[in-house]
């Protein structure tokens, strides 16, 4: 790269984003930053604005606005608040890289923005492709956007997969750690506590991603990702799980052949490939030492303890709104499990009472996604309260 690149971090003070500006600010020679967006956390916020020098600092939460423009006073750094300062930050054209890392429903609007513009967008945001995986992908065919994937799993993928020769992918295989209850039984997960569900043992990650992690939904969503990206019928798509993590996915040819791409569990390594896109940068991590490691080891997923996988495919066989529905349900079901109102299983269980009692529909716009989002958050709560 020839010249700075300027870059937007959409949710700059999460676990992505924070990582992300680690390893912006180690390059100030190859980046310059535009805006950096995040919630409510107005401290780390102010902290990493005046450490990038960025030229903008938004906060979603409205609240939290007089907060940041007190902290911001003197700095030259523009302060912005609200879900239009979001978007609007998504939008500013010097920023031709954009890493969309905001949870939830919330980042569908700013990756749309974005996407629009042509930007070269990391994806950290399972929901956008999650809920609207056909809308969204059809944007970035429409405005020439790039999209490129920052989950460990779909960077994987990305490194090897062989777009020229589509017809010659047999198929593509997700390779999943297990979590902290791989090898525990259903009467052991009935009882767990939400500090065992975040005990992931190979990642540091959020607590919501951590709980999916627990319970494979994760890698429900990101299978239903991986056929959005990757335009890869769901019956084309394996699970494998993979207690070390060393293999983040892997891409089976027609010849027999089944590339792999490896590394340590690092989420800097998906995101610095994305950052340098189409050339590599450095990145601070562990460097592999296979010798170490000296076994990989391979295992089907069991269905029974984990039903997140089934309900995944069942969703993206409907189409419509079921994966958008699932998503919503999950992320009520989670929240419920971290604030103790609902057991470790009642999640699946949350979700599956969801798809079945929420009616499904076309989606023609990300209108109709959060309409449907919407529906599904007050089924699923009601669905709690009955649990719990």
């Amino acid at each position: 790269m020839s010249a700075r690149r300027g870059i937007t971090i959409l949710g700059s003070t999460g676990s992505i984003g924070c990582n992300t500006v680690e390893l912006v600010e180690a390059r100030p020679d190859l980046y310059r930053v535009e805006a950096l967006v995040a919630n409510s956390r107005v401290d780390i916020l102010v902290d990493q604005a005046k450490r990038l020098k960025a030229r903008l600092a938004v906060v979603a939460d409205e609240a939290a606005y007089p907060a940041l423009k007190e902290a911001l006073a003197g700095s030259g750094i523009e302060a912005a608040a609200g879900a239009k300062a979001v978007v609007a930050a998504a939008e500013i054209p010097d920023a031709d890289w954009v890493m969309a890392a905001i949870v939830g429903a919330a980042g569908l609007a700013p990756t749309l923005a974005a996407v629009r513009r042509g930007a070269v967008v990391g994806l950290a945001n399972k929901e956008c492709l999650v809920c609207a995986g056909q809308l969204m992908m059809a944007e970035v065919q429409k405005h020439k956007a790039t999209l490129l994937p920052v989950d460990s799993e779909h960077s994987a993928i990305f490194q090897v997969f062989d777009f020229d020769q589509l017809d010659k992918i047999e198929k593509i295989i997700l390779t999943a750690s297990g979590g902290p209850f791989r090898s525990k039984s259903r009467d052991f997960m009935a009882d767990v506590t939400p500090e065992q569900a975040v005990a992931h043992p190979n990642w540091s990650m959020g607590a919501k991603i951590s709980v999916d992690s627990a319970s494979m939904f994760n890698k429900g969503l990101e299978l239903i990702e991986a056929h959005h990206l990757f335009d890869m019928p769901e019956d084309r798509i394996d699970i494998v799980v993979h207690p070390q993590s060393v293999i983040h996915s892997l891409v089976a040819y027609v010849d027999g052949s089944v590339l792999a791409q490896l590394g340590a569990p690092d989420m800097r390594t998906p995101i610095a490939y994305a950052l340098g896109w189409p050339k590599r940068i450095e990145a601070p991590v562990a460097k592999l030492d296979l010798a170490a490691i000296a076994t990989l080891t391979f295992e089907q997923p069991d269905p029974l303890r984990f039903p997140s996988l089934r309900l995944a495919r069942s969703a993206l066989r409907a189409g419509g709104s079921a994966a958008a529905v699932m998503n919503a349900a999950n992320e009520i079901a989670v929240a419920a499990f971290l604030d103790r109102r609902i057991g470790f299983l009642d999640i699946a269980q949350v979700v599956e009472r969801t798809i079945e009692g929420v009616e499904h529909c076309e989606l023609g716009s990300i209108d109709d996604v959060l309409a449907q989002d919407h529906k599904a958050r007050q089924f699923a709560s009601t669905v709690v309260g009955h649990v719990s």
